[in-house]
């Protein structure tokens, strides 16, 4: 499976950005797309998941209420719509695939990782 993230850029405080993942190959051995974020000299962290069949989703505290995760089976597509950013939203976020059985929040759980795209969150 290979992932393509795109999507980041300079936003202020309050706006909006949508990020996309795109993902080829061999699909369908992913169950669950996740969308982690690492800000510099911070571990990577989850926040938000995805079912591809269900379209079950779950999501971090800390952007429940703000960010939305959805995607688009027919264009093998996940979307992470980004509203009220805050500057502590700024990091690198990465799209990952999981071929697991349930959702998971622990990025050991995922075997194929995008390449990152930056998201900034500044006046």
């Amino acid at each position: 499976v290979q992932l393509q993230a795109f999507g980041g850029g300079l936003v202020q405080p309050g706006g909006s950005l949508r990020l996309s993942c795109a993902a080829s190959g061999r699909t369908f051995r992913s169950s669950f797309m996740g969308w982690f974020r690492q800000a510099p000299g911070k571990e990577r962290e989850f926040v938000a998941v995805i079912s591809w069949v269900l379209g079950s989703t779950y999501y971090a505290d800390s952007v429940k209420g703000r960010f939305t995760i959805s995607r688009d089976n027919a264009k093998n597509t996940v979307y992470l719509q980004m509203n009220n950013l805050k500057p502590e939203d700024t990091a690198v976020y990465y799209c990952a695939s999981s071929a697991g059985v349930r959702i998971a929040v622990h990025p050991s759980s995922y075997d194929y990782w995008g390449q990152g795209t930056q998201v900034t969150v500044s006046s």
